[in-house]
């Protein structure tokens, strides 16, 4: 269960722009120890924009964020992998010319002097995803959209993510594949990892998450526990469509 102490991470009037475009606008959240949250709103509301500006790959106009009590609002993004938020980001962004196993030994490159963790987390990643195991040899390029999605997953889990950044997790995937890759969200959160979620998939997403922000424009709108958002019907069909407007089911 999510602990009532400090959050773990803490958003405080985050903007960020490209170019002349503010693509966030005074963004305020905060993410719980073992909590599930997701992010959610239309096409370029700022969602992908949110997780990047926490990773440090896309640059703060403003505001200041906090994990874990410290503040890591100017912390290059090398810093901010080693303090434990690992990103997957939207599009999956594997290495291409590189194999498998070598992609996701790069996700534990700060770490990579341990090498029994690295050998024991290798073996669990490739337990939660045994096709990864099977294919480990071959170049990343060639798997399949959901292989690479499984792979940019497990290569982020080799961080040692104290928060995990998901970013479209079950874009261009097929249902089945869609299922797996949530229920491996949902099993990576209860086993204890913190979890940002952003998701087109609204009622999935809603499903798995214990709280959800909307974001319109830049801006969150509303930042509340899921049940909550989907029995309001007119918040419903205002922030996250009418489809989204319907029983809560598990995953």
């Amino acid at each position: 269960m999510p602990s009532t102490d400090e959050p773990l991470l803490a958003v405080e009037g985050l903007s960020s722009h490209y170019g002349p475009i503010r693509a966030l606008s005074d963004v305020s959240l905060t993410v719980r120890q073992g909590e599930l949250v997701a992010i959610v709103g239309a096409n370029g509301a700022g969602k992908s924009t949110l997780l990047r500006s926490l990773s440090a790959v896309q640059p703060k106009s403003a505001g200041k964020v906090r994990f874990a009590g410290e503040d890591i609002t100017r912390l290059p993004s090398h810093k901010v992998v080693a303090r434990g938020i690992c990103h997957a980001p939207e599009g999956r962004q594997v290495f291409a010319p590189l194999s498998v196993e070598d992609n996701l030994r790069l996700g534990a490159y700060p770490h990579r002097r341990d090498r029994v963790w690295l050998d024991r987390e290798l073996e669990r990643v490739y337990q939660l995803f045994p096709i990864l195991k099977e294919r480990r040899t071959p170049l990343a390029g060639t798997l399949s959209g959901g292989q690479q999605q499984m792979l940019s997953i497990g290569r982020a889990l080799l961080g040692r993510p104290r928060l995990l950044l998901l970013d479209e997790p079950s874009m261009g995937l097929a249902p089945l594949l869609v299922e797996e890759i949530f229920r491996v969200v949902q099993d990576l959160n209860r086993s204890g990892v913190t979890v940002l979620l952003v998701e087109q998939n609204v009622k999935a997403a809603l499903a798995l998450a214990d709280r959800a922000a909307v974001l319109v424009e830049g801006r969150e709108r509303v930042v509340a526990p899921c049940a909550e958002l989907l029995a309001d019907e007119r918040m419903a069909a205002l922030y996250l469509g009418r489809h989204a407007a319907a029983t809560r089911e598990p995953v």
